[in-house]
């Protein structure tokens, strides 16, 4: 069942690749991209290649592998240079990783003009994370998506379905500033 899973989220993760390859790499999207564009139409553009994806995610090893109304999916390689020096991954990537996911969730939510911030970000780290686990998901849902405040929920998995991790998040809400 494991390396089904695996095998399954390896070929999500090759697909992605090849479309992030194609497009125009890390970086910011200028506003005359995205103008008009609904939270969810920004987040399918990143995860097509369309757009470009956060910098973040190249330099901590993990991306987007799926993403919908009201949540988000991001898939991370636990290698040795996220180590701490204890010998297992560092609890800030699990962090990041539940950020993007959670924040991501929210995000897809926000219609063409609003926009959202991290106000609070709670992490559970429930079992430690070594390179041998080959990859972990964060998977993002948003509990509830109002005028001025979103909140968000996620979790850390492994392909086996071991949690690793699981997070929640308070976001405020507001309008984007008009140029």
């Amino acid at each position: 069942m494991t390396h089904n899973h695996l095998d399954q989220w390896l070929a999500e993760e090759k697909a992605v690749m090849e479309r992030l390859a194609a497009g125009p790499g890390p970086g910011v999207a200028r506003m005359d991209q995205i103008a008009g564009m609904s939270g969810l139409e920004l987040m399918q553009g990143v995860l097509d290649g369309t757009l470009p994806y956060a910098s973040i995610a190249r330099t901590l090893d993990f991306l987007m592998v799926a993403v919908g109304k009201g949540y988000a999916t991001f898939q991370g390689t636990p290698g040795p240079q996220l180590l701490n020096p204890m010998g297992t991954v560092h609890g800030g990537w699990f962090a990041t990783l539940l950020d993007s996911a959670l924040g991501c969730a929210i995000h897809t939510l926000m219609p063409a003009g609003r926009a959202y911030t991290t106000a609070e970000l709670g992490v559970n780290l429930v079992r430690a994370i070594t390179p041998k686990v080959p990859r972990v998901r964060a998977e993002g849902k948003v509990i509830h998506c109002g005028r001025q405040l979103a909140t968000a929920e996620a979790r850390l998995v492994g392909p086996d379905g071991t949690l690793y991790a699981h997070a929640t998040t308070t976001c405020l809400v507001f309008d984007l500033p008009t140029a």
